[in-house]
């Protein structure tokens, strides 16, 4: 092992991003010495500026593409841009960036014997054709699409994660993360809870792909990096992969609703087409988190959007 004193020793790849950056302060705050990997691609200085003064905490500028040679003792594998707008402006390199750095990632936890995290995706169900969707279906994805850069890269990625335990033994965890919204959140990324809330701060349209009768579920970030730590901290026979995400269903439509409800101001709904691929329903079954993790939400929605908007609204008036 490689602790300095009693410190736990944990490398964040992707760390600059939305989850990574909340998931490096959750880490220091529960005494850890944190080591931060980004290439800055779709992550954000700003996202871990708070984070820079703390002495147990390090910012490293990499890309996973490439071998890294440190000491940790556990990695959380979350590098990769992971809304359509940034993983689609360069899809060879997105694909990349799942494969050989989960190939990176998982040969650096071998030869340190370190626990390792993939942040996997409920992508990898592609557009499902079950309802709710479980751990064991296989996903309707298509492999050519102009999202299987993502999708399939993430499915590759989960291959390459259980072919490592079972070959080599591996104290590998899978997580397969379902939306995920909250404060540092990028603007620009095309999601859309940011899309709905930023459109609406700044009194423009609020743009619906489809006829916003597709659905999503919505989990807040704190109740989301909970989830990675309870998955890290368990025992090691429970791999996963596991779904995390919040199993309330809505509606795009109800979304953009709400988020109106909660801005206020003149802006409208505006409709757009259904770009291809994109799935018509999003939600998870976490029976088997809440068995082997004792994990669920917490946090509503409503709570959760006076959050987010909150962030955003300073984020503008600067």
């Amino acid at each position: 092992m490689s602790r300095i004193g009693n410190k736990k020793r944990v490398l964040v790849t992707g760390g600059a991003g939305f989850l990574g950056s909340h998931l490096c302060e959750r880490l220091l705050s529960e005494g850890c010495d944190v080591l931060c990997v980004d290439n800055f691609y779709s992550g954000a200085k700003d996202n871990v500026t708070d984070l820079i003064t703390n002495p147990h905490f390090e910012l490293m500028r990499h890309d996973v593409t490439f071998p890294l040679y440190v000491e940790v003792d556990e990695i959380y594998n979350l590098a990769c841009p992971a809304s359509p707008i940034h993983y689609q402006r360069d899809p060879v390199q997105t694909t990349k960036t799942s494969v050989h750095g989960a190939i990176n990632m998982l040969g650096l936890a071998k030869r340190l014997n370190a626990k390792i995290l993939q942040a996997s995706t409920s992508e990898v169900y592609g557009d499902p054709e079950i309802h709710p969707q479980q751990e064991g279906y296989w996903g309707n994805v298509n492999s050519i699409g102009i999202r299987s850069c993502y999708d399939e890269g993430k499915r590759c990625a989960e291959t390459l994660f259980f072919d490592y335990y079972r070959q080599h033994g591996l104290d590998i965890k899978v997580v397969r993360i379902f939306n995920t919204y909250g404060p540092k959140m990028h603007p620009n990324d095309g999601r859309v809870v940011s899309n709905f809330i930023v459109q609406a701060l700044r009194g423009e349209d609020i743009t619906i792909y489809g006829d916003g009768s597709q659905t999503r579920s919505f989990c807040y970030v704190d109740d989301m990096i909970d989830g990675f730590i309870r998955m890290m901290d368990c025992s090691k026979g429970f791999t996963g992969p596991v779904n995390m995400g919040n199993p309330v269903e809505f509606t795009i439509k109800e979304l953009a609703e709400a988020v109106l409800d909660k801005v206020g101001g003149k802006s409208k709904i505006a409709y757009l087409p259904l770009p291809e691929d994109d799935p018509k329903q999003r939600q998870p079954d976490i029976s088997l988190a809440k068995a082997n993790l004792g994990w669920e939400p917490q946090i509503k929605l409503e709570a959760g959007l006076e959050k987010t908007i909150d962030y955003f609204q300073k984020m503008l008036s600067q």
